[in-house]
């Protein structure tokens, strides 16, 4: 089985490509979302609060997202931190997850920050969602009720789309302008036969 990861910058629509694969039959292991199921753990917690405060979690010792993401995303430092904890937890839970679908032909691995970790090189191939930072910016803004400053500062975070071009194996141009659905189709041709 092929492990594939899919990747690009905020608001690029990864997960919209994502969607698209699913709806071919292909399994899709969203990062960003299995991520929030160890925030629960109590040593990620207590972890976290070290880090963030007390306050990133709320009654029921349930995480404040919006909390979290505003105080990660103006300190680089504490950013880092805490994707060194998060991190290593999400791989080990996406290799078991792959082991379970080791039948497919392939399956994908979602994910923001797929060369900044480095966890590229778990992977056989890599998809790279481009989009123009206009209409990623616009996205953004509409999904996560954000300004265009913290907009920017979590762009800011990760690497420029000219540097993972360079990385990647395969490239989704999502500029509004070319059809998404032919593109996918045409990459589930090509990592269905290889």
């Amino acid at each position: 089985m092929k492990r594939v990861a899919v990747t690009g910058n905020i608001g690029s629509g990864k997960s919209t490509v994502c969607r698209i694969f699913e709806s071919l039959g292909i399994q899709v292991y969203f990062a960003d979302s299995e991520a929030k199921k160890f925030y629960g753990e109590a040593h990620v917690a207590k972890a976290v609060k070290a880090l963030f405060g007390d306050d990133v979690y709320g009654s029921g010792n349930h995480l404040q997202n919006s909390i979290l993401a505003k105080r990660a995303f103006q300190d680089q430092n504490k950013l880092t931190k805490l994707n060194n904890i998060i991190h290593p937890l999400v791989l080990e839970d996406y290799l078991a997850w792959a082991a379970s679908h080791s039948d497919k032909n392939y399956t994908l691995y979602e994910s923001a920050l797929l060369f900044e970790s480095g966890f590229y090189r778990h992977f056989h191939r890599s998809i790279l969602v481009t989009a123009p930072v206009e209409i990623a910016c616009a996205r953004v803004i509409a999904r996560d009720s954000i300004t265009k400053a913290e907009f920017n500062k979590r762009l800011a975070r990760q690497w420029d789309e000219q540097k993972k071009s360079e990385m990647a194996d395969h490239l989704v141009i999502n500029n509004l302008e070319k059809p998404l659905i032919p593109q996918v189709i045409a990459l589930h041709n090509i990592l269905s036969a290889s």
